[in-house]
């Protein structure tokens, strides 16, 4: 529960400050606005946040990957357990396994490296209208109010600390025939946020894991809010190459290659303002139709 004095950003660094239960052992909860499931996002986050506690301090993350095994219970507290795997001269690798009532719902490893420089080269970002000029999500709910489910509306207008701007809103919340499963979306934090590396790099973990799967769907004309679908990741994978702040606009290029079997694939490239490329990530999660007759 958030004091009168508390902001959502402040809710946000809440999920993120673990309690210590034992040994490279950590307990994490759930905000009080959570749904019935724990967000993919926050159980990488909050395992990365406990990785990262028993990493050397001159090293930095630059890569994680997940397994969703379960669904969480946000009325539960997780345990995160870490394993120190390898500490090498200039990597680190670490294991961590997130469990609710002694079972397995989320594990992750993730590496760090110390700073070194190297060969340089990076992928261009695509031509987008400034945030700034784009509709914030208020505007939007009001826009598309005859098109937007009443889940969405309510997951839309709840009070935020993440500022979103779509770049083509009609893809997300009005999806219109479309050969093409992408969307790029503009997001910050509205901060100020501390100024720990490892924080922005831990909110960035959130974040990543939003609207990949949706973008899945615009091909098919389906959005998340469909109650005839059953969303849910699989695992989940970010590599991060650079510093950047989260409470900056970033621009998340989203793609989805494929889908078949009950499952798609999902892609994304995160942008700085001045094009510099961040992040990247790679996502698998099941779309499962609940009716497919229809």
């Amino acid at each position: 529960m958030l004091a009168a004095s508390d902001t959502p950003a402040d809710e946000l660094l809440k999920l993120l400050d673990l309690e210590t239960i034992g040994e490279d052992r950590y307990r994490g909860y759930s905000p009080a606005s959570a749904g019935k499931q724990v967000y993919g996002g926050q159980a990488i986050a909050q395992a990365l946040v406990a990785a990262t506690r028993t990493a050397p301090p001159d090293r930095a993350v630059h890569s994680l990957h997940g397994y969703f095994v379960l669904a969480g219970d946000p009325r539960t507290p997780i345990d995160f357990a870490v394993e120190r795997v390898r500490d090498g001269k200039s990597f680190t690798t670490r294991r961590c396994n997130a469990t609710q009532r002694g079972k397995t719902i989320f594990s992750l490893e993730a590496s760090f490296q110390i700073a070194e420089d190297g060969l340089t080269h990076a992928a261009a970002m695509p031509a987008a209208p400034d945030p700034e000029t784009l509709d914030d999500v208020n505007a939007l709910v009001e826009r598309f109010r005859a098109f937007v489910p009443e889940p969405a509306k309510r997951w839309l207008e709840k009070p935020r600390a993440l500022d979103m701007r779509f770049v083509d809103p009609e893809a997300m919340l009005a999806p219109r025939p479309s050969p093409r499963a992408e969307q790029s979306i503009w997001f910050r934090i509205r901060g100020p946020l501390p100024e720990t590396p490892g924080v922005h790099q831990a909110l960035l973990a959130y974040l990543s894991d939003m609207t990949l799967l949706n973008t899945a769907l615009i091909a098919h004309r389906r959005n998340i809010f469909d109650p005839n679908i059953q969303v849910a990741s699989l695992d989940h994978a970010l590599w991060i190459h650079r510093d950047f702040r989260v409470d900056d606009w970033l621009l998340y290029v989203q793609e989805s290659p494929m889908a078949a079997h009950a499952r798609a694939l999902t892609r994304g490239q995160i942008f700085m303002r001045d094009g510099s490329l961040v992040a990247s990530v790679a996502q698998e999660g099941l779309i499962r139709l609940r009716n497919p007759q229809k």
